[in-house]
């Protein structure tokens, strides 16, 4: 049988091993000197002043609303083509969640749908007081254009840039900040680096920083300019605000910052395979990725959208056909406001019309770094087969 082709696997390094193998024989194994290093790493790379290292990109995305001050009776909004933590993040923190439906050919949040909402919103005087574009598979959102809304309309902006890690956006890496207050980044196994779990939030504004790092730790400071009162002696410590637990360790951060070096050439070889995709799937019954002018995508995902009209086959038998043959496709995302829980809180089909159509056709084909040109030959020759 026909080796099983995955949408995405990470690929580890001699290198990687040797610098978890190191942290395992030092002194530090939580929250030690590899943190440091893998915030450094990401700041740099981003061209941002901080970077925080947390559990997850969930747990990015909750502390960034948290030290953004979304609380109940505040609004959050966000794309519904998206994994469902953009939107729980709101949720987790009493905000209400509603949102803005996709642009047709980027498959991100529209920037028209946006600039509609707000003045509506405005009228009805339910301005968002946070807004999450989504890059979506890796390419950047309009973040110029949103940033000029956001600014007009006093909204905060944080960018889930959880595909994005090494793309750019008008010349500059995604994550710069330029036109937003945070964005956040993920490390799970099938994005463009890893560290097992984890996620970073990068920012340039030291006020967020500053909350972003105590809340990570249960709100809790050694800090002396931080306490209410004097230290009564090394042990001290105050715990300022409700945080939580979300600290990486110095095992994952090895692991990241290790990555890190070879992030460029992680994105250079998806780049590479995406441009050969965008060769050998023409002549297809298919909707092939479409890329913006100031767009760097880091292609996390090479989503293709299925002209169902000229085919004899639902987008269900495509996919378990390619599912069936060994292809290990996927679909990025079912839209969250039709899934089940934001149902019950009044949500329905029909409500975006734009995301629920993408959601009919879409298909993730397999691309990560190691994913050689004969596999790739193979997942372009079972398509072909299975849309017949």
């Amino acid at each position: 049988m026909a080796e099983y082709i995955p949408y995405g696997r990470q690929d580890i390094s001699p290198e990687d091993v040797e610098a978890v193998v190191q942290v395992l024989r030092s002194d530090w194994i939580t929250q030690g000197p590899a943190i440091a290093r893998f915030e450094e790493a990401v700041a740099e790379y981003c061209g941002v002043r901080y970077a925080v290292a947390v559990t997850s990109a969930t747990a990015a995305l909750h502390l960034s609303c948290l030290a953004a001050g979304l609380g109940p009776g505040d609004r959050l909004w966000t794309s519904p083509n998206t994994f469902v933590a953009s939107a729980n993040c709101g949720l987790y923190c009493g905000a209400d969640v509603d949102f803005v439906d996709i642009d047709p050919q980027s498959y991100n949040l529209s920037v028209a749908a946006l600039e509609e909402k707000l003045l509506e919103a405005q009228r009805r005087g339910r301005l968002p007081k946070l807004l999450v574009p989504v890059h979506l598979a890796g390419q950047s959102c309009e973040m110029e254009q949103i940033g000029v809304l956001a600014r007009r309309y006093g909204v905060t902006v944080l960018e889930d840039a959880s595909h994005g890690i090494g793309a750019r956006y008008q010349g500059k890496p995604v994550g710069c900040c330029e036109y937003s207050d945070m964005a956040v980044f993920s490390f799970h196994p099938v994005k463009i680096i890893t560290t097992g779990e984890g996620g970073m939030v990068v920012t340039n504004r030291q006020d967020l920083y500053e909350r972003l790092i105590r809340l990570r730790t249960h709100g809790i400071t050694r800090r002396e300019d931080w306490l209410t009162e004097a230290s009564h002696g090394p042990w001290y410590y105050q715990q300022l605000e409700l945080g939580f637990n979300y600290r990486m360790t110095d095992i994952q951060a090895a692991l990241g910052a290790s990555q890190m070096g070879r992030l460029d050439e992680f994105v250079a070889r998806r780049r590479g395979l995406a441009r050969r995709y965008d060769r050998v799937l023409q002549g297809l019954p298919i909707t092939l990725p479409v890329q913006g002018a100031e767009m760097e995508s880091s292609w996390h995902l090479y989503v293709i959208r299925l002209q169902l009209e000229k085919l004899g086959k639902t987008h269900r038998q495509v996919f378990e056909g390619l599912r069936s043959a060994g292809i290990g496709v996927n679909l990025h995302y079912i839209p969250v406001h039709t899934q089940p829980f934001y149902q019950e809180r009044g949500f329905a089909w029909g409500d975006f019309p734009e995301a629920e159509r993408y959601y009919g056709e879409a298909i993730s084909l397999p691309l990560y770094f190691g994913l050689t040109e004969s596999a790739q030959d193979r997942v372009v020759a079972v398509l072909g087969e299975v849309l017949g």
